[in-house]
Order: C-alpha cells, then sequence, then structure tokens
C-alpha cells in the first residue's frame, strides 16, 4: 500500500513518540498505519494525516469537546463511541499529538 505523506509523516511522529515503549507493533489496517502497544490496538495514521483513536466510549462527548470527531469506516458507517478521528491541525504540535496518544494507550474502548 502506498501512504500518503502527510501520512507517513504522522506514523514517523508515531513512532519516535512511542519510541520509548518495548511492546510496539505497526499493521496496516483501517485504511492506515495502525499501532498496537502492549498488544492493544491504540491509533493509526490515516491517509490524510488525521489520527484515528482508541478512546473510552465513556469519555467520548468530552472528547468531542477538545477537537476529536466522531470516526467513521465509510460513508454513513459510525465506528461507535470507542473510536475518534483527530484532524491533522489538532495534533500539528508534539504536545497535542502525545496527549491523544495517551487518550488512545489508556482507553477501554474500541
Amino acid at each position: 500500500m502506498q501512504s500518503d505523506p502527510a501520512q507517513e509523516t504522522l506514523a514517523q511522529r508515531i513512532r519516535a513518540s512511542l519510541a520509548s515503549h518495548q511492546d510496539v507493533r505497526e499493521k496496516n489496517m483501517f485504511g492506515g498505519v495502525a499501532f498496537m502497544v502492549d498488544g492493544r490496538l491504540t491509533v493509526s495514521a490515516g491517509r490524510v494525516g488525521n489520527l484515528l483513536v482508541c478512546v473510552d466510549p465513556a469519555d467520548y462527548r468530552e472528547l468531542l469537546a477538545v477537537g476529536g470527531q466522531p470516526a467513521f469506516m465509510g460513508a454513513g458507517r459510525p465506528m461507535g463511541e470507542g473510536w475518534m478521528n483527530v484532524p491533522m491541525d489538532i495534533i500539528a504540535d508534539d504536545e497535542a499529538l502525545d496527549w491523544w496518544l495517551a487518550v488512545g494507550r489508556t482507553s477501554r474502548g474500541g
């Protein structure tokens, strides 16, 4: 699968952020580069540089208020409150990306 430059840039940023974790695996899924930490799917770098994040459904509404958006597998196919899309502009700086990666690592959703 040929990745978009924005997707590869985000994947590189995720790799750098997760470098201190011993158990990180990558897998192509959800049309992106998914990252599993300690055996759990946490995030995926999307084709256009967006981040798909596994979230705790109990935190879904709160995360919408800080820039997350509902995630869709395709037109009209919502992924439910265990997944959230985070647009590229929300994760433009490393601090924001790290915050969303922590959301994915600590979630009980998906």
